[in-house]
């Protein structure tokens, strides 16, 4: 599947916004209904001492895999000739929780000011949560992006898709774990249909589902997020008991910047396409990170992306037996990248001398199914570490079988991330149920011997799958109870699983 990425001019698709009898459910909303003829802005209602949780992906950071941020204002701090909101900031990224403070802007509060190992979260917050600050600020004298009416017909022009443009779509009653809340949608239409759920009067918006434009394939995710908690007036420290992960940057001296890239071209050993790689340092320290930027093309032409990869980074001993996956370090069977454009920091837990870092593409395809060989293989590209007295050496690392999606194994972390992202209605069911399907054709996720039943019934998902699903993810209820649930999808025909 290859994609090429280009600028087109887009057919707007306008919605009809009703705001008849509107009013907001008891919730996060905490100042009364919705004036249909007023405005929104991002950060309306913003307050010292309010404190905000959400789950959140965003495309470039880690190929928009969930972190949870927590945020609470705790006053204003001085910057230049004016005043910024002083956000204390928690984030939880795998096993990593990283504390710090940002500056929000007053205008609009977007990240100004952030300690340096909060740089990645402060851009997917720009980009995320406060997306919508471009097109709507607390200025009133901008009339273009200034306070945005929710009567207008658009908000403004996206020019990254070609002049889309942002419309208020239509009102919903939606239920997130912070509440149930009366919504206004604003959104766009790309090849998909791309939805952020407001609320009147309140600084964030609640939910959103957006997606990457392309032009051939199926769209990754820009971002995704939902409000978990809302908590008004807080006045002691939140985080103040929260102990931060000492980050290898500190523990080894590491780089937190990467400059003077060294560039290559590869092919793999099918000769499917071309591999672009950029990586920093040159000579990577023992214990810290390489940053590597990584382009899949068209082995016919070097302005063509492949798209939809399933693929992997391995290290392998002198004989070819694979030593660590990346992926099954993430929790994984492989990694996916809907773009053809890979960026990752990747840990070196390998000792000083020459190390081979082989790049591993299973195939390519839609990402809960699986792929197709056809553009698979491998290459590999040699790195010289440099020893770093501060990395404590580890044992000679122990050889490990190379991943065959075949091979039934412990069921990942990230499974459970995704049940409880469809629990709570981040992700659709459709996501959800090709994600279990692939698991469970695959022997990732074992289910006892089950005859799919007949889908001329309901295929509708009950409820309680949700709730099983939910409970699930937070270690409430174990893999056995699960997987009653799926069994039951599918013998009622709601799943069904290839032979």
């Amino acid at each position: 599947m290859i994609k090429n990425i280009v600028v087109l001019v887009v057919l707007t698709v306008v919605f009809s916004l009703g705001f008849s009898n509107m009013a907001f459910a008891q919730g996060v909303q905490t100042s009364g209904g919705v004036d249909v003829e007023g405005t929104w802005y991002l950060g309306e209602g913003l307050q010292v001492g309010d404190y905000f949780e959400y789950s959140l992906c965003e495309l470039d950071l880690n190929d928009c895999a969930p972190i949870k941020l927590q945020m609470w204002i705790k006053g204003e701090i001085p910057y230049e000739t004016e005043s910024l909101w002083d956000a204390r900031v928690v984030i939880y990224d795998g096993d990593k929780i990283i504390k710090g403070s940002w500056g929000l802007g007053k205008s609009s509060p977007e990240p100004i000011t952030f300690d340096d190992d909060l740089f990645d979260y402060a851009i997917a917050f720009k980009s995320s949560l406060a997306w919508l600050g471009a097109f709507a600020t607390s200025v009133e004298g901008d009339r273009i992006h200034g306070p945005q009416k929710f009567s207008d017909p658009a908000w403004g022009k996206i020019g990254a898709i070609g002049g889309a443009q942002l419309v208020p779509v239509r009102t919903e009653t939606i239920s997130v774990p912070a509440g149930t809340v009366d919504t206004v949608v604003v959104g766009w239409y790309s090849g998909n249909y791309n939805h952020i759920w407001i609320v009147d009067d309140f600084p964030f918006p609640v939910k959103a589902e957006t997606y990457a434009w392309v032009t051939t394939g199926i769209a990754p995710t820009m971002h995704k997020y939902t409000l978990l908690d809302f908590t008004e007036n807080v006045v002691d420290d939140p985080f103040k008991d929260i102990v931060e992960t000492v980050t290898k940057e500190k523990l080894f001296g590491c780089p937190t910047k990467f400059y003077d890239y060294t560039s290559g071209r590869v092919s793999p050993n099918t000769h499917t396409m071309t591999i672009q790689y950029n990586y920093a340092p040159a000579f990577p320290l023992e214990g810290c990170d390489i940053d590597w930027k990584i382009n899949f093309m068209n082995k016919f032409n070097d302005v063509e992306f492949v798209d939809q990869l399933h693929y992997d980074i391995w290290v392998l001993d002198e004989d070819g037996n694979l030593l660590r996956s990346y992926a099954q370090e993430l929790g994984r069977a492989e990694l996916f990248n809907g773009f053809g454009q890979i960026h990752v920091l990747l840990p070196v837990k390998e000792e000083a001398g020459i190390v081979g870092y082989t790049i591993f593409i299973h195939g390519t395809g839609p990402e809960y199914e699986i792929p197709d060989p056809t553009l698979g293989g491998f290459a590999t590209i040699e790195i010289e570490i440099i020893e770093n007295p501060l990395f404590e050496k580890t044992t000679t690392p122990e050889v490990i079988s190379p991943p065959e999606v075949t091979t039934p194994q412990e069921i990942p972390n990230w499974i459970k991330t995704n049940a409880g992202w469809w629990a709570d209605g981040s992700i659709d069911d459709a996501s959800f149920v090709g994600g279990i399907q692939y698991l469970i054709e695959n022997e990732i996720m074992k289910i006892p011997t089950t005859s799919p039943g007949s889908t001329g019934g309901s295929t509708e998902i009950p409820n309680w799958i949700k709730t099983n699903a939910g409970w699930w993810a937070d270690g409430s209820i174990d893999d056995a109870s699960f997987v009653g649930g799926i069994q039951y999808l599918i013998e009622n025909g709601i799943m069904s699983i290839s032979s």
